[in-house]
């Protein structure tokens, strides 16, 4: 009887952390295939916050947006002052109506092409003449959260250009909207040649995979010494009938400590309630008056 109940409970404990490895597992199969699978795919981001795990998957079609994140038009245009910034999420940009017409596109097309060999471009007026940088291109794409503490709220897309003269740089803030596409609504100028704007999209809203944890730490751990417990008692068991030739009650291992221990325990529980309570009504100190 006794081996069986510590069975069980070995048994229940070690599903419990099987099915976490198994998890485990799994999580690391899906991002080692995704890894060696698709080398070239960006706007992917995948993490673990608190108990649950995090896919941001940007380009990905659904049923309202087949193309994801990126802009139907082949580009997103954002314009503030004298500056104005063309941009595309996970690609290059693709323009079949009002290309660019700026000067010194050569990094991004040139002037018969501006704009397609690059994922950001910004203009800005000189002099009355409207001057060119690339200022993200798509193989330096990456994608980080808005708020680590709140995975929820979306990602930056951020994206740079190093050119002979200068370094440019765009940081996009795609926030988690369900409701639909909003923006690119700001443009702001953070350096020399570093630019950030932000949009809403239902695409930076992440797929969530609850992560079930078992019991916990503590669990477990108590679990196991339950496990090595029983173990022990089993194995002293089977020693003192086989070897020693012990027969009875008495092949229990340590039997009197074992017949005494609920007793201590009742001792100290009591111990330690009176410790916290205070001596009870019934209870006379050695200072308690006396009635004669």
């Amino acid at each position: 009887m006794f081996s069986a109940a510590n069975s069980l409970i070995c048994d229940r404990s070690l599903m419990a952390i099987r099915g976490d490895l198994l998890y485990w597992i799994l999580l690391l199969t899906f991002l080692l295939g995704r890894s060696f699978n698709d080398v070239s795919a960006v706007c992917e981001l995948s993490l673990v916050h608190g108990n649950d795990f995090y896919n941001f998957s940007l380009a990905s079609p659904s049923q309202r947006y087949p193309h994801g994140v990126l802009s139907e038009d082949g580009f997103y245009r954002v314009a503030a002052n004298d500056t104005v910034l063309w941009f595309q999420l996970c690609d290059g940009m693709i323009f079949n109506h009002d290309p660019p017409r700026c000067f010194d596109c050569q990094d991004c097309g040139g002037p018969s092409h501006c704009g397609m060999k690059c994922s950001a471009l910004v203009a800005n007026d000189n002099k009355g003449y409207s001057v060119c940088n690339t200022v993200g291109i798509a193989s330096s794409i990456d994608v980080d959260l808005i708020d680590k503490k709140n995975p929820m709220a979306g990602v930056i897309v951020k994206m740079s250009s190093s050119g002979s003269e200068i370094n440019c740089s765009l940081s996009v803030s795609v926030f988690c909207d369900s409701n639909g596409v909003q923006g690119p609504y700001t443009l702001e100028k953070l350096g020399i040649c570093d630019y950030a704007t932000g949009l809403r999209h239902p695409s930076a809203c992440a797929n969530i995979i609850s992560m079930h944890r078992g019991w916990g730490w503590l669990g477990t751990f108590t679990t196991i010494i339950l496990c090595l417990l029983g173990g022990y008692l089993l194995a002293g068991t089977v020693y003192r009938f086989f070897f020693v030739g012990v027969r009875g009650i008495e092949v229990i291992p340590n039997l009197e400590f074992w017949l005494h221990l609920p007793r201590r325990m009742q001792s100290l529980l009591g111990s330690l309630i009176r410790r916290f309570r205070g001596p009870s009504e019934g209870y006379r100190s050695s200072y308690s008056p006396v009635n004669f």
